[in-house]
């Protein structure tokens, strides 16, 4: 049979931690929205994330995603048995062994390539060696980093330049150069491996991951053009990068089944959720979530309930990983009254920013999240704390202008003590994005991105057209493969 004949098969292997999970699947179903058979790779304990959404679409919208599980080789690396999660490790020493389990992983898949010969491999970017894995098989890897056209830039731009290495002070700035708009950070927003002097694991494999982006066939981007122009003609000219932007990749969630079944197993009942919705006036409601993988020590949520009891705004705040009820201050809850509600675990987001009533999201700046406030029309409180969070801060804040910062301004994957945001910095943060002028023309700047968003993803958009080229492409090489 002729290769050109075959049907096309698209796999994606996500790297293991809900954020790049989540969007990864959506990727998965946009191919097959496409009717380009759809394959996950994932290991036994993360199988749930998928299934429940492929099954959903296999059986409504006749698609055709499957799921191929790898062994995760916890025993080998000295994990505890069903660490398979990147949620479920703490500390740098279990870091670096799920990172080597990660690389064990090489084997099982290529042994499935070379049994399926799918038409592309969409790895994560944590796969690096996933680039010579796939060159073996004369199969194309594209690169799936989870972030946007703007991160991406600003990091290539600090690994090459290494701007800060010569600063005399922490909190000295440096304007990022060459770069598309004037673009500041101080050392301490970026992480010490990036400009310390010690050769250092973090940084060898950001390297290796900037390496493998070259080399890959390609990097296939959760964003849309007019969300970032600049930057997205950046990293394609003048860092000579092959790009295909799909997103955002949340959008392929339409009905209210499938925004619910999103990620985990959400926390709360949506409809009651919606309910308390319903109760309050449009725009009214500030959503509070720090992401899947943010921890705060009690102090700091002590900080975030003061700014909410003495804020006077309605609010839902999503609080994870917390034991015990000792943060919250005396008599929060009838301060609060009706106002607000906690969430403890795993909220709608989708269905949260999409309501009406909300007129604000508190985030830590992942890029996920970011997006979905997005799509949602939704203006920021922006929070960055580790992984590429200060890029994605600069981005809102001083580029799209849908956000104020509380004034984070320590990079660290480790929550701490010494860099508390204090209540008056937070409730200042909910004012100004509440109330007043600046928070109109936030608003209204951010319902325009929304129609953009939306507008990208419909029939002939700028993110549709892409999917449209790059399957073209994939096609088109394949058939020039079998010609040779």
């Amino acid at each position: 049979m002729a290769y050109e004949a075959q049907p096309m098969h698209v796999v994606v292997f996500p790297f293991l931690a809900h954020g790049h999970m989540i969007p990864a699947l959506d990727i998965a179903r946009l191919f097959a929205a496409r009717d380009v058979k759809s394959t996950i790779i994932t290991t036994p304990v993360n199988a749930p994330i998928f299934t429940k959404t492929i099954e959903h679409d296999n059986q409504t919208n006749d698609s055709n995603i499957d799921i191929e599980i790898l062994r995760f080789p916890t025993r080998e690396v000295g994990l505890p048995e069903g660490y398979e999660n990147w949620e479920q490790v703490t500390g740098s020493a279990m870091s670096k062994l799920f990172l080597r389990a990660t690389e064990m992983l090489r084997e099982q898949l290529e042994q499935y390539l070379e049994k399926e010969r799918p038409t592309c491999l969409i790895a994560d970017m944590f796969y690096p060696w996933a680039t010579e894995s796939t060159s073996s098989f004369n199969i194309p890897r594209l690169v799936f980093h989870g972030c946007g056209y703007f991160p991406l830039c600003a990091q290539d731009n600090i690994l090459r330049y290494a701007p800060f290495k010569n600063v005399s002070s922490d909190d000295e700035t440096r304007t990022l150069s060459p770069f598309p708009d004037k673009v500041m950070f101080s050392r301490t927003q970026v992480p010490e491996q990036f400009w310390g002097d010690e050769d250092n694991s973090y940084r060898n494999m950001m390297e290796l991951i900037r390496k493998s982006d070259v080399e890959s066939y390609g990097v296939i981007v959760n964003s849309f053009y007019e969300l970032e122009p600049k930057y997205a003609d950046f990293f394609r000219g003048e860092l000579g990068r092959k790009t295909w932007h799909v997103g955002p990749v949340s959008l392929i969630n339409r009905s209210f089944e499938e925004k619910a079944m999103r990620g985990k197993q959400a926390s709360i009942d949506e409809h009651e959720c919606l309910a308390w919705l319903d109760s309050k006036k449009p725009c009214s409601v500030v959503y509070i979530s720090f992401g899947s993988r943010t921890n705060f020590v009690a102090s700091q949520l002590h900080e975030i309930a003061n700014a909410l009891g003495n804020s006077g705004q309605n609010f839902i705040w999503v609080v994870r990983n917390v034991e015990n009820e000792d943060w919250l201050p005396a008599m929060f809850e009838q301060k609060t009254g009706g106002r607000g509600m906690i969430i403890r675990g795993w909220a709608p987001q989708i269905l949260i920013l999409e309501h009406e009533a909300v007129g604000a999201f508190v985030t830590h700046c992942g890029w996920n999240s970011i997006l979905e406030a997005v799509s949602a029309g939704v203006p920021m409180v922006t929070w960055p704390m580790l992984a590429d969070q200060f890029y994605n801060e600069k981005l809102v804040t001083q580029i799209l202008q849908v956000g104020v910062s509380v004034g984070a301004k320590k990079w660290s994957a480790v929550p701490s003590a010494e860099h508390v945001i204090k209540s008056e910095a937070i409730e200042k943060g909910l004012t100004e994005i509440m109330k007043g002028e600046m928070a109109q023309q936030m608003r209204r700047r951010a319902k325009e991105l929304k129609e953009m968003a939306r507008s990208a993803v419909a029939e002939g958009g700028s993110s549709q057209s892409e999917l449209t080229a790059l399957i073209t492409e994939l096609r088109s090489y394949h058939k020039n493969k079998s010609q040779r």
